[in-house]
């Protein structure tokens, strides 16, 4: 997205993935809203985060309203929760139009169906596991 300065980004979740990525886009100069349920998260984005906080439930349409997912560019959703993360993601790309919509979802099986009915999907389990094979194996290359 860094060619596409000054977007209107949804990052729906303040966990640790969800701040880092959402000061990431504040710094490159996107405009960034977050929303979370738990007040106490978005002390994870701290002081360089020039974005905007909103406190509340994502599922619940006058919340995204009031993010502004009217006139969203791109929306992401980064929850600890796989269905929480894909219905807001359906939310965002049906109701709202929404064009670009990433979604994480830990199920590997729920993350190939989702992408294949069209939602982008980031399947860190996958990601993970293909990165400690390629370390393990890096591994053994210097052990041999």
């Amino acid at each position: 997205m860094s060619d596409n300065s000054g977007e209107y980004v949804i990052v729906v979740g303040c966990g640790r993935v969800g701040a880092e990525l959402a000061t990431t886009l504040s710094a490159e100069g996107q405009s960034v809203v977050v929303i979370d349920r738990e007040m106490d998260a978005f002390e994870r984005l701290g002081e360089a985060f020039t974005g905007a906080t909103i406190f509340g439930n994502a599922m619940d349409e006058e919340v995204l309203v009031s993010a502004g997912i009217n006139h969203a560019d791109a929306v992401v959703t980064a929850t600890q929760g796989d269905n929480t993360n894909i219905m807001i993601g359906q939310m965002a790309k049906t109701l709202f139009g929404v064009k670009r919509v990433v979604v994480r979802c830990y199920d590997p099986v729920r993350s190939d169906t989702y992408a294949a009915l069209g939602l982008k999907t980031v399947c860190p389990t996958r990601i993970g596991a293909q990165i400690m094979r390629d370390s393990l194996l890096e591994s053994a290359d210097k052990c041999s």
